[in-house]
């Protein structure tokens, strides 16, 4: 059977891969204020974000697109347009780790672990909860990631906030509540200017595979 090509976007295309944190429950925020800059988008989720992180009709709805989280057959059309740009939000410390080591086990890691290649803007909005930030494997993680020219945004724990301390996006949280999560920060960092990277140059931009590893 021949591949069908994947539908063609009007507008850049965002890549958005969704991790499994509490905050992702938010991320129809970031996939309006995407569409309010003139985005299009399409959601990658890991596994166990589709355990009930976020709501996956919602997140369809907004980007008229499905969300993708397992590998596509050979039969299956390309589900997405090549990306213009790739948002990690929210970002965990076991994505951030497996991406860095080049572990392509899920659609998410593989598709993080080609982006690069692609040589387009990638940002990412880390949730690690602070005992996690220290772990040695963690902060080199985030030192080869930058090297490569990966963007980060502050980082967020995710943990309940007492009522009325502010929130790293400046909101104040309920009481007991998660602060809130900074989407458009994902969005800022895509539109800044080029992050400083190895002079290694990118492959070829093409879309990413969906294809299982080899």
């Amino acid at each position: 059977m021949t591949e069908q090509a994947p539908q063609p976007a009007e507008k850049p295309f965002l890549y958005v891969v969704v991790c499994a944190a509490g905050v992702a429950e938010g991320v129809g925020a970031l996939l309006t204020a995407a569409r309010e800059r003139g985005w299009e988008s399409g959601v990658i989720a890991t596994p166990a974000a589709l355990n009930g992180f976020f709501d996956v009709a919602a997140a369809e709805a907004l980007t008229g697109r499905p969300v993708r989280s397992a590998w596509r057959t050979p039969a299956d059309p390309r589900p997405f347009p090549p990306p213009d740009a790739v948002a990690v939000a929210p970002a965990t410390f076991n994505t951030i780790n497996k991406w860095s080591a080049g572990i392509a086990d899920t659609l998410a890691a593989a598709t993080l672990c080609e982006a690069p290649g692609l040589g387009v803007p990638i940002a990412v909005l880390p949730c690690v909860a602070d005992a996690l930030a220290v772990h040695p494997a963690y902060r080199d993680s985030l030192t080869r990631l930058r090297a490569m020219g990966v963007r980060f945004g502050d980082p967020h724990t995710g943990d309940p906030s007492p009522a009325g301390d502010p929130s790293p996006a400046g909101d104040p949280s309920p009481a007991g509540g998660r602060p809130g999560f900074a989407w458009e920060r994902a969005l800022d960092l895509l539109d800044a200017a080029p992050a400083d990277r190895d002079e290694t140059p990118p492959g070829p931009r093409s879309a990413i595979r969906y294809d299982p590893p080899t």
